[in-house]
């Protein structure tokens, strides 16, 4: 019994195929073109899906709408506090610290998502935020970023 040869239903994404000439003639020493024997599907660009979360930052996945009160209970927590040292800052370093705390909120806001919060990744997002607070004071800073943290897992299991 002879092997039999398996014939694929799908040609291969390129083949030689010979053009004759417009006259329908081959010309000598023309090589062949390479032609996909798959029409070319024409691409369209689309836009990103944006979604304007509450601190003004645009996220590529949609919020719930736990998500956004998570996210404002947060953005509370964070700004708990810091009222003084916030106005005391010059407007540049007040719009830089601003949107840093909202890249900040987000970040968090999706780590809260996960199935194991991990405390420590917490607790250094919201400490390289506090760092851009001129001159604060080591111990202040290592003290905030955890209890900012555990007030924010607490979250978690409200919601």
């Amino acid at each position: 019994m002879a092997p039999e040869k398996i014939i694929s239903e799908r040609p291969s994404a390129a083949t030689a195929i010979e053009k004759p000439s417009e006259s329908g003639r081959e010309v000598p020493g023309k090589k062949a073109e390479l032609v996909s024997a798959w029409p070319e599907k024409k691409l369209e660009p689309v836009a990103p899906a944006k979604n304007v979360a509450i601190t003004g930052i645009t996220t590529a996945a949609p919020m719930s709408n736990y998500q956004k009160q998570r996210a404002a209970d947060i953005d509370n927590i964070l700004a708990d506090g810091l009222d003084e040292i916030f106005l005391k800052m010059d407007p540049n370093q007040q719009k830089e610290f601003r949107q840093k705390g909202e890249e900040t909120v987000i970040k968090i806001n999706t780590l809260l998502d996960r199935a194991q919060v991990k405390m420590n990744k917490v607790i250094a997002l919201i400490k390289q935020w506090l760092q851009m607070i001129p001159g604060i004071n080591h111990f202040f800073l290592e003290q905030e970023a955890k209890i900012k943290a555990d007030r924010i897992v607490r979250l978690r299991d409200k919601f």
